[in-house]
C-alpha cells in the first residue's frame, strides 16, 4: 500500500540541492576569506600598535638616560620621613598651635610657651646638684629607635629634675637639614635617639622638653632650640645653657671642648662633629663623641653653678646688687623663646646673586657696561637655578655648585657640556676651601643636568615666562626628570607666582651696579653695625659730687658688684665713687668726658645705623705703651656705613704715606724654609705667604684629582719655599700653617685635633739693599723667636695681599725666614731649635727682647733698643696684615721722639679723619690735639711706674 515518488521531482530536487551546496560553499569559502582579512588586518593593525608603542617606550628610555637624575638611583634617610614639618617650599613655617591659647592655629610669630618662659625669667634658679665627683662615662647606653623605646624614655625622664641634652646635625645633603641624633644622659643613663627611625614619632617628647618643672641642660644652644622646633616641634621651656653661664663667669674660652678639659679632664675631637650623621650604624668613635658631649653636662653645669653662687656669695645680697645665677638663668631662658623662621626671598637666589656681582665688582673692578648688564643677568639665571635644584634635590645650596663656579661660567660663558664640566672642576681646584671638604666638583645635580646649564647660558632655556615656573615643570611636572618626595611635593603644590627673570634683564639695564651695591650695604649694615646703642650716657661722680665721666650701664655695675659706689641716680643711672679718684678730667685740661654723646654718625648725623671706627688703626695703637691707649674712647668714634667707607678709604691711602715717609713697608712679602740657601737673592728666593698657603690647600685638598699641569705649577711654588727640594704631605702641612691667620689656625687645630703650639716659629732674613738718607729702604733684621702661633687676630681683619710676591711701594722686597722646631737640620742653638720648648715659655723668655723681635735699619743704625720699656710689650705679628709694619712704626716713634713722638702721630692721624669726612657732629671736647694724657693710681695695671718700679725690684 505505498505510494512510490513521483521521478520527475526529484530530479529538480536534487540539481536544487546541488546548486544549493556550490553556492553555500562559495559563501563560506567568501566568509573564510574575509575571516582570513580581518585576522589579518586585525594582527596588522596590533603589530603596528606594538612596534609603535616599542619605538616610543624606547625613545622615553633614550631621553630618560640622556636626562636621568641622580635622584631616582640615590635614596636619602630622609625620604622615609612621613611627616615633614620644614619642606623646601616658600611657605612660612607653621609653629605648633596651643587649643588652651584659644585659636585654631598658632601664628608663626607667637611662642607657644611665651608665658611659661617669661614666668621664668623673673626669679628662677637651676637647681641641679650632684655629688662631689663626676661621673664617668662606662660602655653601657641605650640605643632608642622604637616608639616603645621612646616612650619608656619619656616616663624616665618625666621622674627627673634635670638632664643633660645635645643633638648632632646632617645639613650637606639637605637644604634646611636635619637632626639626625639626640643625645640625652641623665645621672644614670645615657640616651641616644635614632631621630632617622623615629622621626615621625619625636613628637612623643613634646610634653616632657616643655614642662618647666625639669630643668633642660645644654651647651651652646641657640642652634639646638631652633632645630628641634623645626624637626618636630619640641620647644625648650626651662633651659641652662653652660655657655651662657661663661659668659656671665667671663671665662677666657666658653667652648664645650674648653669646658670638658677644664672641669673633667677629658679630650674631644671636633672634627667628628662634622661627621655623617645619617649613616647607621654610627662608628664607635662617633658614639663615643655623640656620648661625651652629653654625659658630662651635668657635672660642668654643676661646677658652673657652684662658682655662680660662690659669686653671689662673696657680694651683698642687696637688691641693687648683680645676681650671677639669676642672670645665667635668664640668659638660658631667653635663648628659648626663639622662634624658627624660613628664609624666604621675593625672588628665589636674588640675594646670592647681588652679593656675588657686588664680591666679583670688588675683586676685579668694573668691566663694560654691556658686559657688566650680562655678567648680572646670567649671575642671577645661575642662583636662581640653583636655588632651585637645592630645594628640589633636597641638597644644600653649596653642594649643588659653588659660588666660584658661578662666577667662572658667568664670566666665560662655556658652550658645549664638556666646557662646562671642565670649568667649574678647575674652577674648584683652585678655590680656597677647607681641607675637610667632601663635596664632589661637579655634583650629581649638576651633572644631571649640564644639558639644562648649557641652555641657560645660551639664553635658551627661558624664551618666555619665568625661570621658576621652566624649571619647575621640567623637574617636577607630568614628564619630569627628577623624583619627586615630601620635600620638594609642595614647591608644585604652593608654588606662587614670581617676578620673571625677564624683568629682571630690563631693571638691570638701568643700573646694575646701584643693585648690588644696595644689596651689599645692607646686608654690610644687618651684620656689622651695632645692634644696641653703645653710649648710655651712665654718670660717674667723685665723692664730692662733681661729674667724672660718662660711661655705659656694664662699667657701672662693676664699681656697685664692688662696692666700690653707690647708686645716686636712676634713670638715666648714676653712681657716686666711694673713694677718691687719682685724676679729675680738668687735670687733663679736656672736657671730652664729661659731655654726654649721641649715638649717631659723627660726619652726616645718620641715626639708623652705626659703626664703631678708630681713628688712630688698630695697627698702630694695638703697639701703643699701654698707659697711653689704655681703653680711651676719644679717637673711637661712630660712623655710618658709607663715611666709614670714605674713612676707611682715606686711612689706608695715609698708611701708604706713612710707610713712604718712614721706610717701612706695609707687608711681608716673601717666605723661605730654614733649608732654602739665603745666600740667594731677593728675586730668586723665597714665595709669599698667600701664594705658599692657596698652593698647599689647592695640593692638600685636590692634589689627586688634578690634571698633572696644574699640581706641577702648584707644587713647584711650595717647592720654592722649601729650595727647590721634593716635598711630602708633611711638608704640605707646614707650608700652610706659615700662611694661615689666627683664627684660622685656631679652628683647624680643632678640626685637625692638633696643636701647632710647638711646631713653628720664623726668624727673619734681611735682604740687603742701598739705603738713602732721606727714603729709607724697609729691611727686616734676624728675628729669633717669632713663633706663628702667636699671631694676634687683631690683624686678621686688617689688610691682607692681594697680590703675590708684591713689593712694596719702594721697590724693596721683605723676605722672612721661617723656622721648623723639628727640623732636624737647624743648627741653630738650644732657644731656637728645641721642638719641646712651649710658645707661652719661649714668650716670657724673650719678652725681654720682643721690641727687637722685628727691626728695621736706617742708615745703618739699628731702630732697636734693648733697654726700651718696650721691651716688655707683648707682641703679635700677622704675616698677612699690617702687624709688622705697624710695630716698627711705633718702635721707631718711639725710639725717636719718645712718647711725644706717639702723641704727634696721633694728631696727624686725627687730622687726616677731619680732613677727610669733615664731620659735623663731633662730641662737644674732641680735639685733633688732645693729650691723651692721664695720671693712673697706684695698682692700675696701666701705671708703667708700677710697671718699671717692680721690674727694678726684680733685678
Amino acid at each position: 500500500g505505498s505510494k512510490p515518488p513521483p521521478q520527475p521531482f526529484s530530479r529538480r530536487t536534487t540539481k536544487q540541492t546541488q546548486l544549493l551546496k556550490t553556492e553555500k560553499k562559495k559563501m563560506n569559502n567568501e566568509r573564510k576569506t574575509r575571516v582570513a582579512f580581518t585576522i589579518a588586518t586585525l594582527a596588522a593593525a596590533i603589530i603596528s600598535i606594538i612596534f609603535t608603542v616599542r619605538r616610543r617606550t624606547r625613545r622615553k628610555q633614550r631621553v630618560s638616560l640622556s636626562n636621568s637624575c641622580f635622584s631616582h638611583s640615590e635614596p636619602k634617610p630622609q625620604s622615609t620621613f612621613k611627616r615633614v614639618l620644614a619642606d623646601n617650599s616658600y611657605s612660612p613655617f607653621k609653629h605648633l598651635s596651643l587649643k588652651a591659647s584659644g585659636s585654631s592655629e598658632n601664628g608663626s610669630n607667637l611662642h607657644p610657651f611665651e608665658a611659661e618662659i617669661t614666668a621664668l625669667l623673673s626669679n628662677h634658679q637651676p637647681e641641679i646638684e650632684l655629688g662631689a665627683e663626676k661621673l664617668e662615662m662606662n660602655d653601657s647606653y641605650v640605643w632608642v629607635d622604637t616608639e616603645m623605646q621612646l616612650k619608656e624614655l619619656v616616663n624616665v625622664l618625666s621622674k627627673e629634675r634635670f638632664f643633660g641634652v645635645d643633638t648632632e646635625q646632617h645639613s650637606l645633603h639637605s637644604f634646611l637639614g636635619f637632626t639626625g641624633l639626640v643625645q640625652i644622659s641623665t645621672q644614670q643613663e645615657d640616651y641616644l635617639i635614632d631621630t632617622i627611625a623615629l622621626h615621625d614619632s619625636m613628637e612623643i617628647l613634646q610634653p616632657v622638653f616643655a614642662n618647666p618643672s625639669i630643668c633642660k641642660v645644654f651647651h651652646g644652644a641657640d642652634n639646638d632650640v631652633l632645630w628641634l622646633q623645626r624637626d618636630f616641634h619640641i620647644y625648650i621651656v626651662n633651659l641652662f645653657d653652660t655657655s651662657k653661664a661663661c659668659e656671665v663667669l667671663s671665662k677666657p674660652q666658653k667652648s664645650l671642648a674648653y669646658l670638658l678639659e677644664t672641669y673633667c679632664g677629658v679630650m674631644t675631637n671636633k672634627l667628628l662633629q662634622r661627621e655623617d650623621w645619617r649613616q647607621r650604624p654610627l662608628s664607635e668613635e662617633m658614639v663615643h663623641y655623640a656620648r661625651t658631649d652629653a654625659h658630662y653636662l651635668l657635672y660642668i653645669a654643676n661646677c658652673l653653678i657652684a662658682e655662680l653662687k660662690q659669686l653671689d656669695n662673696d657680694n651683698s645680697c642687696s637688691d641693687d646688687k648683680f645676681h650671677f645665677v639669676l642672670e645665667a638663668s635668664r640668659r638660658s631662658n631667653m635663648t628659648c623663646l626663639q622662634l624658627f623662621t624660613k628664609e624666604i626671598e621675593a625672588s628665589p637666589g636674588e640675594s646670592a646673586a647681588l652679593s656675588l656681582f657686588s664680591r666679583h665688582q670688588s675683586n676685579q673692578g668694573f668691566p663694560s657696561i654691556s658686559n657688566e648688564t650680562q655678567f648680572l643677568y646670567t649671575v642671577r639665571q645661575l642662583c636662581t637655578w640653583r636655588d632651585l635644584m637645592a630645594r628640589i634635590h633636597d641638597e644644600s645650596i653649596k653642594y649643588v655648585l659653588s659660588d666660584q663656579a658661578i662666577i667662572a661660567l658667568a664670566s666665560q660663558l662655556p658652550a658645549s657640556n664638556s666646557e662646562i664640566y671642565n670649568t667649574i672642576v678647575q674652577t674648584d681646584v683652585n678655590a680656597e676651601t677647607g681641607l675637610s671638604s667632601c663635596i664632589p666638583s661637579p655634583s650629581p645635580v649638576v651633572c644631571s643636568h649640564l644639558s639644562d646649564i648649557s641652555r641657560l647660558l645660551a639664553n635658551e632655556l627661558v624664551n618666555h615666562g619665568d625661570i621658576y615656573s621652566v624649571i619647575l615643570q621640567k623637574c617636577l611636572g607630568q614628564n619630569g626628570s627628577c623624583k619627586l618626595n615630601i620635600f620638594n611635593y609642595a614647591l608644585l603644590v604652593n608654588s606662587n607666582p614670581r617676578p620673571t627673570l625677564l624683568s629682571y634683564k630690563h631693571s638691570s639695564l638701568k643700573n646694575p651696579r646701584q643693585h648690588s651695591r644696595k644689596a651689599s650695604r645692607n646686608s654690610f649694615v644687618k651684620k656689622f653695625s651695632c645692634k644696641s646703642p653703645v653710649y648710655h650716657n651712665c654718670r660717674i661722680f667723685a665723692n664730692d659730687g662733681r661729674l667724672l665721666c660718662y660711661c655705659d650701664r656694664k662699667k657701672l655695675e662693676w664699681y656697685l658688684n664692688r662696692d666700690l659706689a653707690k647708686l645716686v641716680e636712676e634713670e638715666p643711672p648714676g653712681i657716686m665713687l666711694l673713694f677718691e679718684p687719682k685724676g679729675r678730667p680738668e687735670d687733663e685740661g679736656n672736657d671730652f668726658y664729661i659731655q654726654s654723646k649721641k649715638n649717631i654718625c659723627v660726619g652726616c648725623g645718620e641715626g639708623s645705623h652705626y659703626l664703631r671706627y678708630r681713628i688712630i688703626p688698630s695697627c698702630y695703637r694695638i703697639h701703643f705703651p699701654e698707659h697711653l691707649k689704655s681703653h680711651r674712647s676719644h679717637d673711637i668714634v661712630l660712623l655710618c656705613v658709607d663715611c666709614h667707607e670714605v674713612a676707611h678709604a682715606a686711612a689706608e691711602k695715609y698708611k701708604r704715606k706713612i710707610a713712604s715717609e718712614y721706610g717701612i713697608p706695609l707687608y711681608v712679602r716673601r717666605v723661605i724654609h730654614p733649608g732654602q740657601e739665603t745666600e740667594k737673592s731677593n728675586d730668586e728666593g723665597g714665595v709669599s705667604p698667600l701664594q705658599l698657603r692657596s698652593a698647599a690647600v689647592a695640593l692638600l685638598r685636590h692634589g689627586p684629582r688634578m690634571p698633572l699641569e696644574r699640581r706641577e705649577e702648584l707644587t713647584e711654588i711650595v717647592k720654592k719655599y722649601y729650595g727647590g727640594r721634593e716635598i711630602s704631605e708633611e711638608d704640605l702641612e707646614s707650608a700652610l700653617q706659615v700662611g694661615m691667620r689666627p683664627y684660622e689656625r685656631r679652628r683647624y687645630e680643632k678640626k685637625r685635633g692638633v696643636t701647632f703650639k710647638h711646631s713653628t716659629g720664623n726668624a727673619v732674613a734681611v735682604p740687603q739693599g742701598e739705603n738713602h738718607a732721606d727714603h729709607a729702604a724697609g729691611i727686616i733684621s734676624n728675628v729669633d723667636t717669632l713663633n706663628i702661633d702667636t699671631l694676634d687676630d687683631s690683624y686678621a681683619n686688617e689688610d691682607t695681599v692681594s697680590g703675590d710676591n708684591r713689593e712694596d711701594d719702594f721697590g724693596n722686597t721683605i723676605l722672612v725666614k721661617t723656622t721648623n722646631d723639628d727640623d732636624d737640620d737647624n743648627d741653630n742653638d738650644d732657644e731656637t731649635s728645641n721642638s719641646a720648648v712651649n710658645v707661652d715659655e719661649s714668650l716670657s723668655k724673650s719678652q725681654s727682647n720682643v721690641a727687637g723681635d722685628l727691626s728695621y735699619s736706617r742708615d745703618g743704625e739699628s731702630l732697636r733698643d734693648e733697654d726700651s720699656t718696650q721691651a716688655k710689650h707683648h707682641s703679635k705679628l700677622s704675616l698677612l696684615g699690617h702687624g709688622p709694619h705697624g710695630k716698627h712704626v711705633v718702635d721707631h716713634l718711639l725710639n725717636e721722639y719718645g712718647e711725644d713722638g706717639i702723641r704727634e702721630f696721633c694728631q696727624r692721624w686725627r687730622q687726616v679723619f677731619v680732613d677727610t669726612l669733615k664731620p659735623r657732629f663731633l662730641p662737644g671736647g674732641w680735639d685733633i690735639k688732645h693729650s691723651g694724657k692721664r695720671d693712673f693710681g697706684e695698682f692700675s695695671v696701666y701705671n708703667h711706674l708700677k710697671g718699671a718700679a717692680a721690674a727694678a725690684s726684680l733685678e
